[in-house]
């Protein structure tokens, strides 16, 4: 039996500094939805779990300009039913509730799901290749059942898909992830906290392991209150997206003045899209033109042998998006 030490942290300094005192061996824990799961496979195996339940990180609140802070423990059923998160970031809302099952939002985090990772079936199986896993393993599911992979941001190393649907949604709202070491605080933009596999697949962020995301903020814009979500699965509920998008359009008239567009379960990182941004600023919010966006938002796609389907699944379901959030579908 592997022995586990377990610490609950009074305040966020004990944490790192349990954190630093064994940076490899040492997780922390809130919800668990994600971590537990993946103990139990042996695919992660800490010799110590720092439980943060205990820090004061469960706060959405305004900040200065109409934006929100929304603090890592924040669970994702009350942060998807938050009146001015619906109000203002109805994108968001949808998302979260897109994800998962009730119970399991009842419990998750908003820092875990942004950490969330890979539900790739060998990545998961500790029997199998996995770069992600084991570097320098090779990648089992390049040659093997890859029908769940990503077509985009992927690499002869890993073609995992990022599985968050909260994410996609962060992705399309110019959030900024808020993390803390013992060093201090710093924000990163959130279209630059995940990394692409590339040669070095078991980097998953830019989140330094003695390290702690405490929130995001979601600044005010002006399209953000203009956004909507569509999940493509395999079923109606608690399933995975074979293709989601993440829309949020301004308009002038019939014209979109600013547009943020992102997709899930296509990319290994929560894919932004600002070749399809540029395609549709500046012209009609129409079809014609959702079908140029979408086209640009695909153009790198490299399927392999099962999910060559996404590819024009994605552009359908950012088409649909697109109309749903212009009020033209």
């Amino acid at each position: 039996m592997r022995h586990l030490d377990y610490v609950a942290a009074a305040d966020a300094n004990a944490a790192l500094q349990r954190l630093s005192a064994k940076p490899q061996e040492a997780a922390p824990i809130g919800g668990g939805t994600n971590l537990l799961d993946l103990m139990k496979l042996h695919v992660q195996n800490p010799a110590v779990l720092v439980d943060i339940n205990g820090l004061p990180l469960s706060q959405v609140r305004e900040v200065e300009g109409g934006g929100l802070r929304i603090g890592a423990l924040v669970r994702n059923s009350d942060l998807a039913q938050h009146p001015l998160v619906r109000e203002r970031y109805p994108v968001l809302s949808e998302a979260l509730l897109a994800g998962a099952s009730p119970q399991l939002r009842n419990m998750a985090t908003l820092g875990g799901n942004i950490l969330q990772r890979t539900r790739c079936a060998y990545f998961r199986d500790v029997s199998q290749a996995c770069n992600k896993r084991e570097p320098g393993s090779g990648c089992a599911a390049l040659d093997g059942y890859n029908r769940m992979h990503a077509v985009l941001g992927v690499s002869d190393k890993c073609i995992a898909a990022n599985p968050s649907d909260m994410n996609v949604a962060l992705a399309a709202l110019d959030a900024s992830v808020h993390v803390q070491g013992l060093k201090g605080e710093r924000s990163v933009p959130f279209i630059d906290f995940h990394l692409v596999p590339g040669t070095h697949p078991d980097k998953e962020s830019v989140l330094q392991p003695e390290e702690l995301i405490t929130g995001v903020t979601l600044p005010a814009s002006g399209f953000a209150a203009r956004s909507r979500y569509v999940k493509v699965r395999d079923r109606a509920a608690y399933a995975f997206a074979l293709t989601s998008a993440a829309v949020a359009l301004e308009l002038e008239g019939t014209t979109v003045k600013a547009a943020r567009v992102a997709l899930g379960g296509v990319g290994t990182k929560p894919w932004r899209s600002k070749e399809a941004e540029a395609a549709l600023v500046g012209k009609p919010a129409d079809e014609v033109h959702f079908k140029a966006a979408a086209e640009a938002a695909l153009k790198g796609a490299k399927p392999r042998t099962h999910n060559a389907f996404k590819v024009d699944l994605a552009r359908r379901t950012l088409v649909r998006a697109l109309s749903l959030t212009a009020g033209i579908a």
